[in-house]
């Protein structure tokens, strides 16, 4: 159904409760939420859509400021409001003894005993910390990432933690925006096989079980589009780009059986998330069947009043709860502006009784009424049993970009080696944005695990700074330089803080921040063969370092166990794996750049742009002054073997229309390719299935990712790889929306990168 023939619904206030989540929808839990609604004051029903976070802990008597609107001077004292059964959920209230205490009051103090569910920002590990969730993108491995879900949710639980503000499921296509670090990157396909990895992991087999948690899924929807990539912009696009790029992933974690969605703060067509009924009701709710809870991101109820579409706090509160936003995160609006909206017959009762339902439904089926409380002993540092998981993780993250003359795994004889820069020995760095400052002590280095190999093998580590991340300062250059022409090689750390990237890390330049470059110039200039290992949560503007810079490794922010990692990658312990979720650009003026582009009438033709443009190299979609393409593509990554790719054959060469639109069919063709290890070394190869349709009443990408499997062979062995192709991945949505296949033809891709070019070709007929 098209937004048009929804919007015809929108005003209607009567909400439904489909059963997405089968956990949610247990019969015994819905009676229970109907005994307990039937006992709830007003009060106490406004209680659970409310939440805030824990400034008031130290004093029960110390409030909370509204930071979203610090003129009003407005305080809270949650304590107080737990007790009195006036507060549903707290944000960010982690630890043991703090969640322990607010659990208390509500539990033991407040009338109906109704417990706290305590959520907070678990974004890529707890205490023992991942890669950030762009570099496990990389991995292209949903079981490795569904089984660090896991891991970080039995962590959390120990400090009280029930609710993940995790996965961010937005799809990035613009490297300029800095939230792209806690996505999956610019493809749909992934992005979704990752969103149903976290929420599994997340959730486990039981919502019920005390080492789980309600996985929040954000933000919905299409903040990853934020135009010019700066954060809280507004997103404007057609329905067909929404639903065929935009929504698969929040679509596959609901059917994950996600607990809760969080609104997004943009604006789309117009509509802000917050108070967008088509997105929120029509499409979340009555297309796709979920029934949990849906919370406002932080504040984001007031800063309607910003967007323009409310003059006030009632309007604002008015329009966000009859679009299905249950919980106010931080805004004070819906305690204290819904009991007037009630009175007055603005607001339904029955609307706030549905937002009451959602929430205790989320309650019941974690278990919380039966385990309130922090679960075991609380876990403080990172966890020696987890330690192997998060370093498999950070290495299959590794992206090798390059490697001229197999520079990379360092030999035996390169005995002397100068660490350069300023992420050699930062630990904090490590961590990413979402990184803690009690977690450092936990943190190698690489300056650690290089020394140390060193001490085992009687080499010798040369390091120096050089510069600071966002310096101007030659004043370390001369250090690096001596010590990269004493050295055999130089390995150089080099990229962004953790702080560059995230909420509110957009960025207008993406080359190596401060003067660092010019610090690579002058290594460069010694000679000495570079290693340069790039640390980033967004794809780096890398052209100079492309050219003249022997090998280069993207690392992301690799987390707890970033040193030992990254040394065993370097020194060949671990071949790397990782295949780029995002496409690095030649400079920043291609964003948002991505490779499955629509194609235009006149397509780009490979030119030589050292030539002045001609009358028959002009008139084409292109830059004059820039290739159109990547410098290194969606799907990129070298090995430390080669690997080659046969001739794809499908099982059938057409399919009739009539078998091809049943949307249940998994199995209409498969395609099926032989690889072959042709190096000399043991490898994993991420083998890539792309589909592209010509003749479709829509024009199409030119080409999809549909399918990928990581295959490891020894030296000279083949494997035969298959994919099968279904109506999910063969139909588009056509201009009413609807998910077809039209008689039309395909070509099937099979190969290491979006640039795979062995093919074949199938027709649907008539």
């Amino acid at each position: 159904m098209t937004f048009a023939a929804l919007a015809a619904s929108a005003q209607s206030t009567e909400q439904t409760h489909a059963p997405s989540s089968p956990q949610l929808a247990s019969p015994a839990i819905e009676r229970r939420v109907d005994d307990l609604l039937k006992k709830m004051t007003l009060e106490e029903k406004i209680g659970q859509l409310v939440q805030y976070n824990d400034s008031g802990y130290e004093s029960a008597t110390s409030p909370v400021q509204i930071a979203a609107n610090p003129e009003a001077n407005i305080k809270v004292n949650a304590m107080e409001l737990a007790a009195t059964g006036r507060l549903g959920s707290m944000l960010n209230t982690v630890g043991a003894e703090r969640t322990n205490a607010f659990q208390h009051a509500a539990v033991d103090r407040s009338r109906l005993h109704i417990p706290l569910l305590f959520g907070a920002d678990i974004i890529h590990g707890y205490r023992t910390i991942y890669p950030q969730p762009l570099g496990l993108a990389a991995t292209f491995d949903p079981d490795l990432v569904q089984s660090l879900g896991r891991m970080s949710a039995e962590e959390a639980t120990t400090a009280g933690v029930r609710w993940f503000y995790s996965p961010m499921v937005d799809i990035s296509r613009d490297a300029r925006w800095g939230r792209t670090t806690e996505g999956a990157g610019e493809d749909p396909y992934l992005g979704a096989a990752m969103a149903r990895a976290y929420v599994l992991g997340y959730q486990g087999a039981s919502l019920s079980n005390p080492d789980s948690v309600a996985a929040c899924v954000k933000h919905f929807a299409a903040y990853g589009a934020a135009e010019a990539g700066r954060e809280y912009n507004t997103t404007d696009m057609s329905e067909i780009r929404l639903r065929q790029i935009y929504l698969p992933p929040y679509k596959a974690a609901v059917e994950a059986g996600a607990a809760t969605i969080m609104s997004a703060f943009n604006a789309l067509n117009g509509v802000p998330a917050t108070a967008n009924r088509l997105l929120l009701q029509n499409v979340l709710r009555d297309e796709w069947g979920f029934n949990g809870l849906v919370v406002s991101d932080y504040t984001a109820i007031m800063e309607l009043i910003n967007h323009g579409i409310a003059l006030d706090a009632a309007t604002a509160t008015r329009k966000a709860i009859l679009a299905g936003v249950d919980v106010d995160m931080m805004s004070h609006f819906y305690d204290t502006q819904l009991p007037e909206l009630i009175r007055t017959g603005q607001v339904p009762m029955s609307v706030v009784d549905e937002a009451v339902r959602r929430v205790l439904r989320v309650k019941f089926a974690l278990g919380l009424f039966e385990h309130p409380y922090a679960r075991a002993t609380e876990i403080t540092a990172a966890v020696p049993e987890h330690r192997p998981l998060v370093r498999k993780a950070a290495e299959e993250s590794f992206v090798l970009l390059k490697n001229d003359h197999a520079l990379l795994p360092l030999q035996a004889t390169a005995k002397k080696i100068a660490l350069i820069g300023p992420l050699a020995d930062n630990a904090g760095e490590m961590l990413g944005s979402w990184g803690a400052g009690q977690r450092l002590p936990d943190v190698i280095t690489i300056k650690d695990a290089l020394e140390a190999r060193a001490k085992q093998s009687g080499g010798t580590v040369l390091y120096a700074k050089g510069t600071e991340i966002t310096g101007t300062s030659e004043e370390g250059f001369a250090e690096a330089v001596h010590d990269a022409e004493q050295s055999d090689v130089a390995v150089l750390a080099l990229g962004e803080s953790g702080s560059m990237s995230g909420e509110a890390g957009s960025r207008a330049h993406l080359d190596l921040p401060g003067n660092q470059e010019k610090l690579l110039e002058a290594v460069a200039a010694t000679g000495r063969p570079i290693v340069l290992l790039v640390f980033s949560g967004r794809p780096l503007v890398l052209d100079w370092a492309a050219q003249h810079v022997v090998a280069i490794m993207e690392v992301w922010f690799p987390g707890t166990e970033a040193g030992n990692a990254i040394a065993d990658v370097l020194y060949g312990d671990v071949s790397p794996t990782g295949k780029l979720p995002m496409s690095f650009p030649r400079a920043v003026g291609q964003e948002p750049l991505y490779y499955n582009q629509f194609p235009t009438g006149r397509p780009p033709r490979n030119i030589d742009l050292s030539k002045p443009p001609g009358p028959d190299t002009r008139f084409f979609s292109r830059y004059i002054d820039v290739p159109n393409d990547a410098l290194f593509p969606f799907g990129y990554g070298l090995s430390y073997t080669q690997f080659s790719y046969d001739k794809v054959t499908l099982s059938r060469s057409g399919i009739p229309l009539r078998v091809a639109n049943l949307e249940n069919a998994k199995h209409l063709i498969n395609a099926t390719v032989t690889v072959t290890n042709t190096g000399s070394r043991v490898g994993t190869e991420i083998v890539q299935c792309y589909v592209r349709n010509l003749g479709a009443s829509v024009e199409q990408p030119v080409r999809s990712l549909k399918g990928f499997t990581r295959v490891t062979l020894k030296p000279g062995e083949s494997k035969q790889v298959s994919f099968d192709l279904g109506f999910a991945e063969l139909s588009f949505d056509n201009a009413q929306s609807k998910a077809v296949i039209e008689p039309t033809h395909y070509t099937v891709w099979i190969g290491g990168s979006s640039l795979a070019n062995e093919g074949a070709d199938f027709v649907v007929t008539p």
